[in-house]
């Protein structure tokens, strides 16, 4: 008999380990997930390497993760070598034509293709799409308010339609779609740069998802920030809609796009610290997660006696 039991005893926790994943694997399966990737996951390499793991391991599990993404830092570098300046009015990057262009050839031609990269090196499954490809994403223009005036930022989307038919297709024939928040827009023949948070949450309430989830450099949403660093762990559709005005601006349109998602038929929203390696297993496969989950509101009870 080969092996002997003390070394058979310490592979124990591995087993229990997976043992404690049965319950989401049996409740995920089937289910689909769109997951926005930003934050400190973009930039670090291993990080990076780590987030591919993950969206292929929920392929692999049974699930049907769907990746939308921006690329704010790779952005402003591009801008930068093209001699133009990043400026930034109500949160929102201000986009000219000619910026557009850079930030088309950033997130379609970059990272994009990172991203399809790292994915692929498990197999033949990842496939880049941006909004504009099949009518994904449409868009008119986003203005704004300031100071309680509309302002012009450029070619920044307010998404008005999803059609999700190529993404659908993609997960029938057993792809991981990757999107990128590029949307057509719907009246002038142009293109626009849509926030990747609410790109997110937008496809993931058209697709029906069981979860989105929001990569951050936060641990989740703070109690009482900058007064207590204690994370919210969870939280209803209505206490996150309270919570809106007094959020930082960084915040805003996560969970703007949360409060969206569980809204118009998600089941589940959550802020997830990117900074920490495989935060999405951690979320998804066990009892330990590390951000803020938002839930629909409970439904109202119905009459006494009434089935």
């Amino acid at each position: 008999m080969s092996g002997s039991p003390t070394r058979k005893h310490m592979a124990l926790p591995k087993a229990r380990t997976l043992i404690e994943a049965l319950p989401w694997l049996t409740r995920h399966n089937g289910k689909t997930v769109v997951i926005k990737f930003g934050g400190n996951a973009m930039v670090d390499e291993e990080l990076k390497a780590a987030f591919a793991q993950d969206v292929v391991f929920l392929h692999h599990a049974g699930l049907k993760p769907v990746v939308v993404h921006g690329g704010g830092p790779q952005i402003s570098a591009q801008l930068d070598r093209h001699g133009l300046v990043s400026e930034f009015r109500a949160g929102l990057r201000v986009t000219s034509d000619e910026a557009m262009e850079v930030v088309r050839m950033v997130l379609a031609g970059q990272v994009q293709r990172e991203l399809v990269g790292l994915l692929n090196q498990h197999g033949p499954l990842a496939v880049g799409i941006t909004g504009e490809d099949a009518h994904t994403i449409s868009a008119v223009r986003h203005r704004p308010l300031l100071d309680g005036e509309p302002v012009d930022i450029g070619r920044v989307g307010e998404v008005t339609a999803i059609d999700i038919g190529a993404v659908t297709a993609l997960l029938e024939d057993g792809r991981i779609p990757v999107v990128s928040s590029i949307a057509r827009a719907e009246d002038d023949g142009h293109v626009y740069n849509v926030n990747a948070d609410t790109a997110a949450a937008a496809l993931a309430a058209a697709l029906g998802a069981e979860t989105l989830m929001v990569l951050t450099d936060v641990e989740g949403l703070y109690e009482d920030w900058p007064h207590s660093d204690e994370v919210i762990s969870r939280l209803t559709a209505t206490e996150l809609e309270k919570l809106l005005p007094d959020l930082s601006s960084g915040m805003v349109p996560k969970m703007e796009g949360c409060l969206h998602a569980v809204r118009n038929g998600v089941t589940t929203a959550r802020v997830i610290d990117g900074r920490v390696p495989h935060s999405i297993l951690l979320e998804i496969f066990t009892d330990d997660g590390v951000g803020t989950m938002v839930v629909p509101d409970e439904p109202l009870t119905t009459a006494k006696g009434a089935s």
